[in-house]
């Protein structure tokens, strides 16, 4: 039998790869035995005394495996490919990394795979619908949108409720990098911070969701974290890659107004214009051109990746649009035979966002959406009225008087085509992003890293109103000692935000196996982060007619209302921290952390706080073969803190206004400290059914107290009334359940198909609060000065709170449900908790993947539930008297048998399911292969087709569910508003990827 073997022994030979070319470090093994060889540079293997039926089986990190048979073959070449799971298997944290299976924490990871092909300005658009108990939400379908990223719900009510975001190891600071807009008819919020991020770069994104995963980040980590990090060379070859991709977008959904026809049909005041068509006046088909190319190269003792992108959008609203320029730079090298690694890391981009006049709190006038759908559709657009141009869509008391014109009238509202022109809003922003680290082996199982970041970024945002529009309070200024009265009109800004962080971070870490039965990981850290942020802003108010370069000659308007304003602060923080990972017995898990930080925003008595956690873990099954293979559960309980609350809260402010005057912002608060969260939860990590499905079970709950807010207080008589920040009394609760599931259904060497689906229920209210914090402004004609919102005790925070529409009465007048329940008038109504909140109450997520040969296709679901958005729009706009008054509104409502004297007050009326489903992504592709390829140096070639938000399931009547206009109230956000916000649009894109 000896014998025989050796005679059908052989020597086999080939190459391994994978998409990317040459595969080096990659194992080859004769099944059932120790022989094994690994991949040279060039990914090239031999391995001898395989028999002539042996099997071969081929392997790599992150790549699934391959047997292949022998069959007396002395050359065989393989491709690997990804291994969706297998790159899961170990993720980024907190200062180092772990396996999955290891984990005691709540914690989740995204590769470069899962967001493949998918066009986002923003890295917060790729967790939309892929992570259980995580929601994105976009202010509005704008390019560069601000969106809210919430972790498990809200952990606070005043303070920010977006997770700490950290790029390569550097803490982002978390404010805003721009400004919002100047306030000319309501005001803007600033775009996305992410935005400077190319999404090409990205190599994943790990969400830390519980407190043994986030205490490590002490007074940062309440709201969660998300760690970004970027890519780096995979190849020992030169590669060049290329990718482009061009989409095309429109509306997706219509708001129902009438047009001509029906407006008149229904009895509308008849102007004699057929033409107007608000969508066609204000929107276009926006089209979207992305461009990235990548150069990576490593050694034995070096990696190095440069990559430059960039993208143009242009917005679906006229003159709105996003061109994005970025570089990176990512290179390592390794000294003293790999005792001593120096990483180099270098982000820049360059971006520039063009908006027009959609803002958040409009007034009765409306913004551009506002006087599109509100412009009498029988109106002309142009006419020959004073300006010489435009409709003025207003009465003209004193047409003689040019600098008058505009004199408040009965029909005041704006031609939105003359709003487009005579707006103009551009912001210029340039961000860097640069770090290096060095990490020193001191020991076999010592190393010591030092890591030193800066964050730095240049904003400034340009806007300006022409004089053309001439409308009451708007733009508006009196020149003085004028006689008779002469009025000017137009307004510019110029608004400058500089920032400049810094990170200084060193760690110890000593890792060692003792044996079998125990592993030991230990982390000891110091970090010093310095943030500083200082600005000023020009405006001008009240030019000539004649004038229409305002923004460069924004002193030319009236002496008198010009302002110059400047601001600067700096927040320091220092941190001592510690951890322990341990592995005992191959089976139970432990994850201890203690987090000391200091803060210069705390109170003189408060400075330093503590943050500890403990997480356990116990593998039930490992590895086992069957329907059972691998089953463990795990805990975790800690402490984490929020300081995402403004600079100098604890300090006593006082500013010189105007003249010198001086006016007190804030008292002193020596005992101001951070708001803390306590939070636990259970969990379990599976997998079944012959290493098919996998997925994860949890169930947390947390606890904030020391709830921030100002509270109205005396300083030394006969000083005046200021605020100062407190630790009210209170707590938020907030609890969930949250499920993920990941089912191979079929993984052949030519066909596979996955499916994944993860969920969350989430419940928060507010308990032991003894305040009624009013939240959720409203806006619009009748509304000045109401609100939709509260905060009070034993009710979810953003609760409801309006009056109850019990439908109209005979003479048309709204009938409102009083306090005790009885049907009224709205005289003797009062406005009530109506049991339902703007937070949703069930997120999901839904997405499957197949391939056949070169074929691949994916597509992937979102959405929220339970929750109810309030319908500022409608409220504001759509009403009968509106309709009477020469005003567009949907046809239902000019029909409706509400009386022309009703007031629309805030009430029920306007509060719609928020429910929603959305396909988000559709995405088909084919990659090219063959020697027609390789004659011409392409390694490989992908061409793809992708539909995003093609499908909606929602019964909400504006534009889009998923919405979240900024509503804040005296500090106090809101959630679940909408009100003239920008539409959501729908793309088509086309794109290739090259790799050379």
């Amino acid at each position: 039998m000896f014998f025989t073997g050796v005679a059908f022994s052989q020597s086999v030979s080939g190459k391994v790869s994978d998409s990317n070319g040459a595969l080096p470090g990659a194992s080859v093994t004769v099944k059932g035995t120790t022989n094994s060889q690994q991949t040279d540079l060039d990914g090239n293997f031999k391995i001898n005394n395989v028999g002539e039926n042996a099997v071969l089986v081929f392997s790599y990190i992150g790549l699934k495996t391959q047997e292949v048979t022998v069959a007396g073959k002395p050359t065989v070449n393989v491709t690997l490919q990804s291994d969706q799971l297998e790159l899961k298997e170990v993720m980024v944290i907190g200062y180092g990394t772990v396996k999955k299976k290891d984990a005691t924490g709540a914690v989740d990871q995204l590769n470069s795979k899962s967001f493949d092909n998918l066009s986002a300005t923003s890295p917060a658009d790729l967790l939309r619908g892929k992570v259980a108990g995580v929601q994105v939400t976009s202010s509005s379908g704008e390019p560069g949108a601000a969106a809210s990223i919430r972790i498990r719900g809200n952990s606070s009510v005043r303070s920010g409720n977006g997770p700490l975001i950290v790029v390569d190891g550097v803490p982002l600071d978390g404010g805003d990098i721009s400004s919002g807009g100047d306030n000319i008819l309501g005001t803007s919020t600033a775009r996305n911070p992410l935005n400077f991020i190319n999404q090409n770069d990205i190599e994943s994104m790990t969400i830390l969701k519980d407190a043994s995963s986030t205490a490590i980040y002490g007074s940062r980590g309440a709201n969660g974290v998300v760690i970004i990090t970027t890519k780096k060379s995979k190849s020992k070859e030169p590669q060049l890659n290329y990718s482009n991709s061009v989409a095309f977008s429109k509306l997706s959904s219509d708001l129902d107004v009438m047009d001509a026809a029906t407006f008149v049909k229904n009895g509308g005041t008849d102007n004699g214009s057929r033409a107007y068509d608000w969508k066609k006046n204000i929107l276009r088909n926006g089209l979207t051109i992305n461009h990235d190319v990548s150069f990576s190269k490593s050694t034995e003792n070096s990696n190095t990746r440069l990559s430059f992108g960039s993208s143009n959008t242009d917005g679906i609203v006229r003159n709105t649009g996003l061109d994005k320029y970025t570089f990176a730079l990512n290179n390592s090298n390794d000294y003293f035979g790999g005792n001593l690694k120096v990483e180099s890391k270098f982000n820049y981009a360059g971006i520039k966002d063009n908006a027009s006049l959609i803002s958040n709190n409009a007034g009765f006038i409306g913004n551009l959406i506002g006087s599109a759908l509100y412009w009498n559709p029988t109106n002309p657009i142009y006419d020959n009225s004073p300006d010489g141009y435009f409709n003025p869509g207003y009465a003209v008391d004193n047409p003689s008087t040019p600098a008058n014109e505009g004199s408040y009238g009965s029909d005041t509202y704006l031609n939105p085509v003359q709003l487009l022109d005579a707006y103009k809003d551009y912001t210029n922003t340039n961000k860097i992003l640069a770090s290096i680290k060095t990490t020193l082996k001191l020991s076999k199982n010592l190393n010591y890293q030092f890591l030193f970041g800066v964050e730095g970024s240049t904003s400034v945002r340009k806007s300006q109103l022409l004089p053309s529009i001439r409308i009451q309070n708007v733009a508006q200024a009196t020149v003085p000692a004028s006689s008779p009265e002469v009025i000017r009109y137009g307004q510019a800004a110029i608004i400058n935000n500089n920032k400049f962080n810094k990170t200084f971070e060193h760690t110890l870490n000593y890792n060692k196996t003792f044996n079998d039965n125990f592993v030991f990981d230990a982390l000891l850290g110091y970090s010093y982060y310095d943030y500083n942020a200082d600005g000023s802003a020009s405006t001008g108010k009240g030019y000539n007619p004649d004038q229409i370069n305002l923004i460069d000659n924004i002193e030319g308007g009236l002496q008198n209302e010009f302002r110059i304003n400047s601001y600067r602060n700096r927040v320091e923080l220092q941190s001592y921290y510690g951890r322990i990972n341990a592995t005992i017995y191959k089976k139970i898990l432990l994850t201890a952390t203690l987090r000391a930080d200091g803060g210069t925003k705390l109170g003189a008595n408060n400075k330093y706080d503590y943050f500890p956690s403990v997480g356990l873990g116990y593998k039930v099954i490992e590895n086992r073969d069957g329907l059972v293979n691998d089953f463990k559960i795990r805990g975790s309980y800690g402490t984490t803190g929020n300081q995402e609350f403004s600079p100098n809260s604890a300090l006593g402010r006082a500013v010189y206004n105007l003249n010198g005057n001086q006016s007190i912002e804030n008292s002193a608060n020596a005992n101001l400290k951070w708001e803390t969260t306590v939070s636990y939860g259970i969990g379990t990590d599976f997998t079944l059914l012959k290493n098919k499905l996998t997925g994860s079970f949890d169930y947390f709950s947390r606890d904030t107290k020391d709830l921030i807010f100002p509270v109205p207080i005396s300083t030394p008589q006969p000083g005046p009334f200021s605020p100062r920040n407190v630790n009210l009394p209170g707590n938020l609760i907030n609890t969930g359940f949250e499920v993920s599931l990941n089912y191979k259904i079929i993984n052949s060497e030519k066909l596979t198909w996955d499916i994944s689906a993860n969920s969350s229920f989430l419940n928060n209210k507010m308990k032991n609060f003894t305040g009624f914090i009013q939240a959720g402004a409203l806006n619009g004609q009748g509304l000045s000065g109401a609100y939709a919102q509260v905060i009070t005790d034993n009710e979810p925070i953003y609760s409801y709170y309006v009056y109850e529409f019990r439908g109209y009465a005979a003479n048309g007048s709204s009938i409102y449900a009083d306090a005790a329940g009885n049907d009224s008038g709205l005289g003797l109504a009062s406005k009530k908790l109506v049991g339902k909140q703007g937070l949703p109450k069930m997120n999901i997520g839904f997405s499957t993947s197949a391939t056949y040969k070169n074929l691949d296709a994916s597509v992937s679901f979102y959405g929220a539930f339970g929750h109810y958005l309030y319908n500022n729009t409608a409220n504001a706009y759509f009403f009968k008297s509106a309709f009477a008054g020469g005003r567009n509104v949907p046809e239902n409502i000019a029909t409706s048998p509400q009386s022309q004297g009703d007031p629309n007050s805030p009430s029920t009326k306007y509060l719609e399911k928020g429910d929603f489903l959305r396909m988000g992504n559709l995405t088909f592709g084919y990659t090219f292969s063959g020697s027609a390829l390789e004659k011409i140096k392409i390694k490989s070639a992908r061409f793809f087709v992708n539909g995003q938000n093609l499908l909606l399931f929602t019964k909400y009547s504006g534009f889009d569910p998923e919405v979240d206009t900024d509503k804040s109230l005296n500090g106090v956000p809101s959630a679940g508003i909408d009100y003239l916000s920008y539409p959501r649009s729908k793309a088509f894109a086309l794109g290739l990827n090259v790799t050379f």
